[in-house]
């Protein structure tokens, strides 16, 4: 008797992909509701501060269940941030080292929107070494602001 593969397979391969959504992710559907909203809103430019730094402070609240100490400092700095400028002002970081030649700007003629896009991206994937990286930059660059 044979077991046809497809049958084992699926299953297996279902499974496997059902784990990594939910572990890869930020393992809240509140939460992933949230970022979701707040990218949708930005790639449609429909969003608006008050909402984003409400959502924030949610996001904070459930980040608190992560006990990722990062996450959740990162998320009160850009409220704060956000509550202090009424804007987005912190560029994406720079991946490779700077020269002492050229600029210490990190804007790299990136918008506040595609910063913030990016910024809130990390958060959908926060195993992923370089997100939590990535957060710390900003973290730094919002103290530093």
């Amino acid at each position: 008797m044979t077991i046809p593969i497809k049958g084992l397979f699926y299953p297996f391969i279902k499974y496997i992909f059902a784990a990594l959504y939910y572990t890869t992710l930020m393992e809240n559907k509140q939460a992933l509701q949230i970022l979701e909203k707040q990218l949708k809103a930005l790639a449609q430019k429909k969003m608006t501060v008050t909402a984003l730094i409400d959502d924030l402070k949610k996001l904070r609240e459930i980040s608190l269940e992560l006990s990722n100490p990062v996450v959740t400092k990162s998320l009160r700095l850009a409220y704060e941030h956000l509550e202090a400028n009424n804007d987005f002002l912190i560029g994406i970081p720079v991946d490779e080292p700077v020269d002492e030649n050229q600029e210490t700007d990190n804007d790299q003629n990136t918008s506040a929107i595609e910063s913030l896009q990016y910024y809130l991206s990390l958060f959908t994937d926060l195993n992923k070494k370089n997100n939590i990286l990535d957060l710390k930059e900003y973290n730094n660059a919002f103290l530093a602001f």
